[in-house]
């Protein structure tokens, strides 16, 4: 083989193979950092990982907010009027969380299948409904106030 075409050769490998190991580690440190959207009844189809990072998105029930006196802890539950999934949170609460307003949970579901918060977000105005939950709604047949389509 002519040695400028060995050099081009080997130039093309080392390339390739360092590419595709870059590739392989910027996939794998991802993994670790994707979180699915799963509307409340498919949580409580049990479809949804345990341990695993997610987001359960729904309207929160009315009635359902209860707040720790001595702490920040909070709990709800949050639903798209088929099924419901009790939500734990410690934290600050978004100013405009509410009963009967659009959420999205981010943190991960235990074993008895009550999603441990790290992160709660609410929608930023009165005419804005994040597209999950929207989508989640209207897959359950109800309009994003809740009521039947």
């Amino acid at each position: 083989m002519h040695p400028v075409r060995r050099q081009r050769l080997v130039l093309v490998v080392f390339v390739v193979l360092f590419s595709s190991a870059a590739i392989g580690l910027v996939l794998y440190a991802l993994r670790g950092n994707i979180n699915l959207f799963y509307p409340p009844s498919e949580v409580a189809a049990g479809l949804a990982p345990v341990g695993k990072p997610l987001r359960v998105g729904g309207m929160v029930e009315k009635g359902s907010i209860v707040r720790d006196d001595s702490s920040l802890r909070v709990s709800f539950r949050l639903t798209d009027y088929q099924s419901s999934v009790d939500v734990v949170y410690v934290g600050i609460l978004p100013d405009l969380f509410d009963e009967d307003e659009g959420a999205v949970a981010a943190g991960k579901l235990n074993a008895n299948g009550v999603l441990e918060a790290t992160e709660v977000l609410a929608k930023h105005d009165e005419n804005y409904m994040p597209p999950e939950v929207a989508e989640a709604l209207k897959a359950s047949g109800h309009d994003i106030k809740g009521k039947p389509i």
